[in-house]
């Protein structure tokens, strides 16, 4: 069968479950463990070392039905999670969701009938990337905010350029989109077998938060044919301890999309729930705030080698708001080279109403003054509207921009009458605006002339309340000032 016959094959039984109640999510990472045990099967029977312990081999699980299947699968699981490298990343505090063993017995067995190993790994990788945008199209199970679309990833791979021997991170990894995007373009150049063992062993680093998470950017690392004994990702709080010593070529990331930090506390006196935002305070931090998004931005500058290259998707707000969001951006022109900022359009994230952009900015020493000359911005946005099923991003999309970032020698860029979207602007002009304010747009927005065509009640409610929240922040961050005076 084809990649996407097995894609849907294997998702038509997440219906049946899902009428038990497990979850798309749920069902995504019991298929991950189920195929992970059948492939070291077997790569067993093909005579290779497997380090799956016998007694929780996929063999055992074959042969069994009813009651005892459910209770050697839930041992299974619970071992596995117990021991180190890759095996204990991807069977992480691992659980059974399949409670009826009817159910689970069906799914081992259709699962048995494939031959994965024998499966070119793109093959694989394509048919867990297929399985996990189904993942991620279920919006009322929040996975979409760990699904970045593959047209973006591409292209910001492609002008970033990773080489064969670089090493590549992303601090919110989710399912691991931009570290196979960046294995992938790399891939193609490593031509000797130092070149090839980096690839494989050292080249990509990631974490996430979410525990999950980081088992589904497990397999699908290993799936792809990346690893070794040790696993490259980690499930950590990437803003809880500062960089070390240990930096990386280049950063690829698409922070999680909630602007604020925030933990849920119980309240002693009423016993009621509550939530209480968390300032992110580091020494290697520019600014003090709970911003996450500003956060990241720090905390991914702060991760470079000198010279080291990022490319950040970031929400309008890191460009505009003040207090905290105005010191990051000055501090990041001075110390960073902030050369190129991406507008994407609305309607290309599973999250609703998302007004994204891409950063680009290399790292550079330290200096007495700024770094940054010239911003250059392409417009991707303004009156170019997008959606998930009838008009779909693609990569041909960012075929322009592309051309125009001049990947081999930025230097070539020019601006062109004939191309409206491509602007510079030069750091004189962009320091000297309110607040150092980087949301720049001055194409003619079409869809403000008609009343049909603005946006979604939500979209705009959205959009006040992060406005009104940014201003608040800027208002209290002036009250502490205050107070400290006072």
């Amino acid at each position: 069968m084809s990649a996407s016959e097995i894609v849907n094959k294997v998702w038509n039984y997440a219906q049946v479950l899902r009428d038990d109640g497990v979850g798309y999510g749920d069902y995504v990472e019991q298929i991950t463990y189920l195929i992970f045990l059948k492939m070291a099967d077997e790569r067993e029977q093909s005579g290779q070392v497997v380090k799956v312990p016998a007694a929780y081999c996929w063999g055992m699980l074959v042969k069994l039905d009813g009651d005892d299947l459910e209770l050697q699968y839930r041992h299974t699981l619970e071992s596995l999670g117990k021991l180190g490298g890759m095996l204990g990343t991807i069977f992480r505090k691992a659980q059974n969701k399949v409670q009826d063993p009817a159910k689970l017995e069906r799914l081992i067995k259709m699962i048995d009938k494939e031959k994965w190993s024998t499966l070119p790994a793109d093959v694989k990788g394509e048919i867990y990337e297929g399985l996990l945008e189904r993942n991620a199209q279920d919006v009322k199970g929040g996975a979409g905010q760990y699904f970045t679309p593959r047209p973006l990833i591409e292209a910001m791979v492609e002008v970033m350029q990773p080489k064969a021997l670089d090493t590549v991170a992303d601090p919110a990894c989710g399912t691991g989109g931009f570290l196979l995007a960046a294995h992938d373009y790399m891939a193609a150049q490593a031509s000797s077998k130092k070149e090839q063992r980096h690839l494989k062993e050292h080249a990509l680093r990631g974490n996430d938060i979410v525990d999950g998470v980081v088992r589904l950017c497990a397999m699908n690392l290993y799936l792809h044919g990346i690893g070794g004994d040790e696993c490259p990702i980690s499930a950590t709080d990437a803003l809880a301890k500062e960089v070390g010593d240990d930096r990386v070529d280049m950063v690829l990331a698409n922070p999680p999309f909630g602007k604020k930090s925030s933990i849920t506390i119980v309240n002693e006196k009423t016993g009621k729930k509550e939530t209480e935002k968390l300032t992110i305070e580091r020494e290697d931090f520019w600014a003090t705030t709970s911003n996450k998004q500003l956060n990241f931005v720090q905390h991914i500058a702060n991760m470079l080698k000198i010279n080291g290259k990022a490319a950040v998707v970031v929400p309008d707000n890191v460009l505009f708001e003040g207090g905290a969001g105005e010191t990051v951006r000055k501090t990041l022109m001075e110390r960073m080279d902030l050369h190129t900022i991406l507008r994407l359009p609305t309607g290309i994230f599973y999250a609703q109403g998302v007004k994204a952009n891409v950063i680009f900015f290399d790292a550079k020493l330290a200096s007495k003054t700024a770094w940054t000359k010239k911003i250059w911005i392409y417009d991707f946005r303004t009156n170019i509207h997008m959606t998930l099923k009838t008009k779909r991003l693609v990569k041909s999309h960012f075929d322009e921009f592309i051309e125009l970032y001049k990947a081999n020698d930025r230097s070539q860029r020019l601006e062109s009458t004939d191309n409206e979207r491509w602007k510079a602007f030069s750091y004189d002009e962009v320091i000297v605006r309110d607040k150092t304010n980087l949301d720049v747009f001055w194409l003619k927005d079409d869809s403000l002339e008609d009343i049909e065509n603005l946006p979604a009640p939500e979209v705009l409610a959205a959009e006040i309340v992060e406005q009104l929240e940014a201003a608040l922040d800027e208002f209290r961050s002036v009250e502490e000032k205050l107070c400290v005076v006072a």
